[in-house]
């Protein structure tokens, strides 16, 4: 798929192996543990992924519990209740907020905050849409801004 703003092509990146990891050491049980663990510590659920392959040599949790990591940490109660793609815009649309304070004449970067800040209520309107976030949830930069420093 292109690219909306930026007229190219997606990202290239390595396909998975065709047959599931046999060198695994670990079981269904250890994996969810060791997920829980790392959401305990603060880690967002794409970070546990990547520390789950770069440490642990897991290379997908979904193929050893057949659940995805964030399904297993809404089990367990630990799934962050923004979601994290959207989370990270607003933490983009907030330090550039703070950009724009200093540098006022910054015209490059006021576009690129109406950019993000379309794209954040887009995905607002697809998580309402599919009941993640509440019917009344709307984004506004000053609550995102209390969002993103608790966060």
């Amino acid at each position: 798929m292109a690219r909306m703003y930026a007229r190219k092509r997606g990202r290239s990146g390595s396909t998975r192996p065709l047959v599931k990891a046999g060198w695994v050491k670990y079981g269904k049980g250890e994996v969810e543990g060791l997920v829980v663990k790392l959401a305990k510590d603060g880690l967002p659920p794409a970070m546990i992924g990547t520390v789950l392959r770069d440490q642990y040599g897991i290379p997908s949790v979904r193929d050893i519990t057949g659940k995805k990591i964030k399904k297993i940490l809404e089990e367990k109660g630990l799934a962050p209740e923004v979601p994290e793609d959207l989370l990270n815009l607003m933490k983009r649309a907030v330090n550039l907020r703070n950009h724009l304070e200093v540098h006022r004449k910054d015209l490059h970067s006021k576009r690129g905050l109406e950019l993000i800040e379309s794209k954040i209520r887009r995905l607002g309107k697809y998580y309402i849409r599919k009941g993640v976030l509440p019917e009344n949830w709307k984004y506004d930069p000053e609550r995102a801004k209390l969002l993103v420093k608790s966060a």
